[in-house]
């Protein structure tokens, strides 16, 4: 019984250090806040209203969203939970 709660608190700290961590991967291209460009591409995301920011994170995610860089968004994002967005979306978000 002792290993089940240790292995569910250890599960519960990952969890909630995901969405901490979530904006991490996106920072390399987008910069620490959402600042630039992403290879010259993008749009600067730090612009966006959080709920645009959700809307093209889920839309990479089903294929509706994006422009040449649709395909890369599509891996970078489908590991995203809906907490990971949130955090995301409440981060960079206007």
């Amino acid at each position: 019984m002792k290993k089940i709660a240790l292995i569910a608190g250890a599960l519960l700290v990952a969890t909630s250090t995901l969405s901490a961590d979530a904006f991490s991967k996106c920072a390399g291209c987008h910069g620490a806040n959402g600042e630039k460009k992403a290879l010259g591409k993008s749009h600067v995301i730090n612009t966006f209203t959080k709920a645009q920011i959700v809307t093209a994170i889920h839309g990479y995610k089903d294929g509706t969203y994006g422009g040449s860089m649709k395909g890369l968004m599509k891996g970078q994002v489908s590991s995203l939970s809906e907490a990971d967005i949130k955090y995301i979306s409440e981060k960079i978000g206007k």
